[in-house]
């Protein structure tokens, strides 16, 4: 079914696009907003979903995969009836090549420098994130201290792979690192997206000795989000020998993921064993003590930014200490709005006035739900195996139920279409993205359809039958 056929437009676009994209911006960052956000743009508003714009495939495939959510998050802060967005390719009329069509460039008639400007957009250290002010527990400790001897040039741990869970301060470690290092070395800080974005960029612009050059001949590398390097075969093998010429000349590699390198998917078996060869050191969850002094830390920022003093109850900290577990951005965010609170209404809230202020932030926490909790409790409805359900057979018996299993692990669970494909026997994002649009349709044609995915819900989420 074509939704532009059953739902009816606005007579004039209502959001405000540039808003929107400039929020992006502050949430995603500038390398992703550049490199991506800056590509879309609004076609046309319906009842419940709105049409974007984006000049390739590959780039609407990329931002469904990563970006979906947040973009939607952002849009329905200004408009709540919006529940879905869909987008509508624009190719571009000079498409000759077969290889890279998905990347032509906006201006055929300029031929793009990549070195020009290189170093000056896209190594940003940022000077705010620095060792000093990284809060350590038992849960970062050992990798805070590994790239901290790496930053002061006395370690052998080359390469350095530091992984972890979103929002944990791999990133702010890299940062650290860089700044560190920068005072007296040559210094490369870049995401794995924007590596793979200038790699391309250079191809096109015939500037493939330059990129060599740039890459190679840097002291220190710093690359953040390797996994986003997955089933990219030609720019693996470009990261690949620059990897190894930088070994060879003793410069330093530090990468951070958010996997060990054995389970990285779609990675060459040779690059993952370059990284084991080095010092893998993970971040973990912050644990209770940790959590009261990120809380503690943030609360004394934020009253020396204002003038007056910022309180925050005792009760309230061991609360939110205790109830939002799973990353240092949620507990400053949770801190951020309780103390805005206060401001706004010019009073302390009280713990129940604290529940409804966090109240999104308290639901992802308390949601234990896993894939392997919702692929057997569907498996156990539609009275087939596991094994069955992850095989490659596509009988109708097989197929409804794969698909139920990954809608439901999309609505009720936080994870990324790729991560969910991995816990679906490695299936493509694609097929990910086609299944959850077909049960949306079926839903809305099929009664029963809509009935079963009402039940299965409050068996997952409630252990309730009916």
């Amino acid at each position: 079914m074509n939704n532009t056929h059953t739902n009816k437009s606005f007579d004039k676009i209502n959001l405000d696009w540039k808003l929107i994209q400039s929020e992006l911006k502050v949430k995603l960052g500038i390398e992703v907003y550049e490199s991506w956000i800056k590509k879309i743009d609004l076609c046309e508003e319906f009842n419940n979903y709105i049409l974007l714009t984006v000049p390739t495939r590959f780039i609407r495939d990329w931002i469904t995969s990563r970006y979906l959510d947040q973009i939607l998050q952002t849009i329905r802060k200004h408009k709540k009836q919006i529940i879905r967005i869909e987008f509508k390719i624009i190719e571009k009329k000079d498409n000759k090549s077969e290889k890279f069509n998905e990347f032509n460039q906006t201006n055929k008639t300029e031929k793009v420098s990549f070195i020009k400007d290189s170093h000056l957009q896209y190594s940003r250290i940022d000077p705010n994130k620095r060792f000093e002010n990284f809060l350590t527990g038992s849960s970062n400790k050992i990798a805070f201290e590994a790239s901290l001897k790496v930053s002061e040039n006395i370690s052998y741990y080359n390469p350095l792979y530091i992984y972890g869970g979103v929002g944990l301060g791999k990133t702010h470690l890299l940062n650290s690192i860089g700044y560190e290092m920068s005072k007296n070395k040559k210094v490369m800080f870049i995401s794995a997206e924007r590596f793979m974005y200038q790699f391309v960029k250079s191809i096109k612009s015939n500037d493939m000795v330059k990129f060599k050059e740039y890459f190679r001949n840097t002291d220190v590398l710093l690359i953040d989000d390797i996994q986003f390097m997955n089933g990219k075969e030609a720019m693996q093998e470009e990261f690949f020998h620059t990897f190894n010429a930088l070994l060879d000349k003793e410069s330093q590699i530090i990468v951070s993921a958010d996997r060990p390198p054995n389970k990285l998917s779609r990675i060459q078996e040779r690059i993952k064993s370059r990284f084991s060869g080095g010092l893998v050191v993970d971040i973990q969850k912050p644990e209770y003590d940790l959590r009261r002094k990120i809380i503690d830390h943030k609360i004394n920022e934020l009253t020396s930014l204002y003038s007056d003093k910022v309180n925050v109850t005792d009760e309230i900290q061991d609360f939110i200490s205790n109830k939002i577990t799973t990353n240092v951005r949620e507990l400053v965010g949770a801190i951020n709005r309780i103390v805005s609170f206060s401001r706004i209404y010019n009073k302390l809230p009280s713990l129940s006035e604290t529940k409804i202020i966090l109240k999104d932030l308290l639901n992802l926490t308390e949601n234990n739900v896993t894939i392997d909790s919702i692929q057997t409790i569907v498996c156990k409805f539609f009275k087939i195996s596991k094994n069955e359900m992850l095989s490659s057979r596509r009988s109708r018996y097989l197929v409804r139920p794969r698909q139920t299993a990954i809608y439901l692990t999309k609505i009720l669970t936080t994870k990324s279409l790729p991560e969910i494909g991995r816990e679906f026997s490695n299936r493509d994002h694609t097929t990910i993205i086609h299944s959850v649009k077909t049960i949306e349709k079926l839903k809305e044609k099929n009664p029963d359809m809509n009935d079963n995915i009402n039940k299965l819900k409050n068996i997952i989420l409630y252990n309730k039958e009916g």
